[in-house]
């Protein structure tokens, strides 16, 4: 039997229909960001950005971050955040040193265009949270965001039962 493709669109309304899995809403939510933020980069000269790359460098602001720490925040396989991270070292946005407390720990940081970059991407997001606040208020904001941090919990919550 062939997959059924159901396409989702979004009333204009910013309340969903209540019959909305939060699944459905969660990942096109993101790309709303992402989009914005794809934008910018180009606008600002970072065509070259790969996809996940802005998130990445999220992740290492301000003082780096190792290795191991981002391949699991992506959430992708250790081989996909592999080549996003090569990619971002060959392209000179990231650098991999070995860390001084540990030399068996990858550390990566951000290079000075990997950091002009992490700023655009962090103004935008700020400029995308921004007027998504505008549209629904602090009130439900708030809510939105000890709801997803409630969603987190559960992650932990199941890797700790594995």
């Amino acid at each position: 039997m062939a997959p059924i493709f159901i396409l989702v669109s979004m009333p204009p309304d910013p309340r969903p229909a209540d019959d909305a899995m939060l699944p459905v809403l969660l990942k096109p939510g993101r790309g709303v960001f992402g989009l914005f933020i794809r934008d910018a980069l180009v606008e600002a000269g970072f065509a070259d950005m790969p996809a996940n790359g802005g998130y990445v460098l999220g992740l290492l602001e301000p003082d780096g971050a190792g290795l191991s720490e981002v391949v699991t925040d992506l959430g992708v396989s250790k081989q996909t955040a592999s080549q996003l991270i090569d990619t971002l070292v060959v392209r000179g946005y990231v650098e991999r040193s070995a860390d001084p407390d540990d030399r068996r720990r990858v550390l990566l940081t951000l290079t000075e265009r990997g950091g002009v970059a992490s700023g655009v991407v962090f103004s935008t997001a700020q400029m995308v949270h921004d007027r998504l606040l505008a549209i629904v208020g602090v009130e439900r904001m708030t809510h939105t965001k000890e709801t997803l941090a409630a969603l987190l919990s559960l992650r932990d919550a199941s890797a700790q039962e594995r």
